[in-house]
């Protein structure tokens, strides 16, 4: 009689997770995997949703037809609320349960307010499709209710005046890349896209501050990057406070250092912590709510269960912890699978090493800055690898050909092709 194959249960269908399942492919192994979503999302162009340059269409896709042709994969659009390391066992939300022989936990982070979790209403966050649906209406919305004020004089004067100031004062919290493009998304709209757009106000005026605790935009970046960043921003009208810190954020008010400052739209780019589930195993987790695993991407106490990509504390030879982003969960996911099929054949585990393949953020239209070993570039170099190199990790030749194209005509125009607000 043949013997049943195991199991692998696989939280999560981001980079991690669906690298790590395609590449099981041909493995003789029983795949479940499980997201809570039925897409999945290209999170390092999300801010292009936010900022109306593409349609959320144009950076996800399915999962069942990502996986329709892959025989020994199912896949459920379920949220899981607890993981049973002693029983190896998984509980949805429903109250449904599934055992599994191998564990992959690649369920993600979520946005990280340091403590200040009231500070999330007044500051959304990027981290989902809906997310950005959200943050693209209100930046739109923000210009239409100040053009309808302007219009109509509305208000006295003086109120006027600072109304608009108001609407059109973006402050963006956290300078990392997602920080960083998505406050250049906001300039280049504000003196670009919409410059004659509108008869009563003037789109130029607008006000975009972007705020880092830090004393350098980009921190991991090498600090010739962060520079011709930080200049590239200042050309975009973007103002730039670093080793600022937020001390309380209120409806349309921020207040950075001892600074107030009324802003219509505040968005939150400063912090991850790791999905909650994690706080289910019984794992030691470190700060963020990261599990702290082995060299081989396990739980120590429980061998069959590897914590990838975003969930994951794991530390170099050299004693630096990797940080969360999209390389890191994608050679996750490829090597995990690579050490599965090892054990699937009674095979020694290899150890991760992690190949470090360079870093880059975009900032406007033929404005980047990228690391490449010990290769840097800028400006108009620097965008035209990021492209390439963006374009090449979309899942799915319609995404690839859609990106481009709005790509093309927003280079050629200075035009968004998807300024709509629509009601929810």
């Amino acid at each position: 009689m043949p013997q049943k194959p195991k199991r692998l249960i696989v939280i999560g269908a981001g980079f991690a997770g669906l690298n790590l399942v395609k590449e099981l492919a041909h493995e003789e192994i029983d795949i479940l995997l499980i997201d809570r979503s039925n897409h999945h999302l290209f999170q390092p162009l999300l801010y292009q949703v936010a900022s109306a340059a593409l349609s959320p269409a144009d950076i996800a896709m399915p999962i069942r037809a990502i996986f329709k042709n892959q025989k020994n994969v199912k896949v459920i659009m379920a949220e899981v609320k607890k993981i049973n390391k002693k029983q190896n066992s998984i509980e949805l939300a429903d109250g449904s349960t599934f055992d599994f022989d191998f564990l992959a936990v690649a369920s993600g982070a979520r946005h990280s307010y340091f403590g200040n979790d009231s500070w999330e209403e007044f500051a959304p966050g990027l981290k989902s499709i809906a997310d950005a649906l959200k943050i693209r209406q209100n930046i739109l919305r923000a210009y239409e209710h100040a053009e309808m004020l302007s219009a109509e004089n509305l208000l006295p004067p003086e109120e006027l005046k600072s109304t608009v100031e108001k609407l059109l004062t973006f402050v963006i919290v956290g300078a990392g890349p997602t920080g960083v493009e998505l406050a250049g998304a906001i300039g280049e709209i504000a003196h670009k896209t919409l410059r004659y757009e509108f008869r009563n106000i003037d789109p130029h005026s607008t006000r975009v501050v972007l705020v880092e605790a830090f004393e350098r935009i980009l921190p991991p970046y090498p600090a010739e990057l962060s520079a011709r960043a930080e200049k590239s921003l200042k050309k975009l009208g973007v103002e730039v406070l670093t080793s600022s810190m937020v001390k309380k954020i209120r409806p349309n008010e921020i207040l950075i250092n001892d600074q107030k400052v009324a802003a219509g739209n505040i968005f939150w780019a400063a912090g991850n912590a790791a999905s909650p589930l994690l706080q289910t195993i019984g794992c030691e987790l470190d700060k963020a709510g990261r599990a702290i695993v082995n060299s081989y991407l396990q739980l120590p106490e429980n061998e069959n269960i590897f914590i990838l990509g975003d969930c994951a504390n794991f530390t170099t030879k050299d004693k630096k912890v990797l940080p969360a982003v999209a390389g890191v969960a994608i050679q996750q996911g490829k090597f995990t699978a690579k050490n599965i099929s090892y054990s699937l054949k009674d095979q020694k585990l290899r150890p991760f090493e992690f190949h470090d393949r360079g870093t880059m953020a975009t900032i406007g239209r033929a404005s980047a800055v990228a690391q490449i070993g010990k290769l840097k570039f800028h400006g108009l170099t620097a965008w035209l690898l990021w492209s390439v190199v963006h374009v090449m990790y979309l899942i799915g030749f319609r995404n690839r050909v859609a990106v481009m194209s709005n790509w093309v005509w927003s280079y050629l125009t200075d035009k968004r092709s998807v300024r709509l607000i629509t009601y929810q």
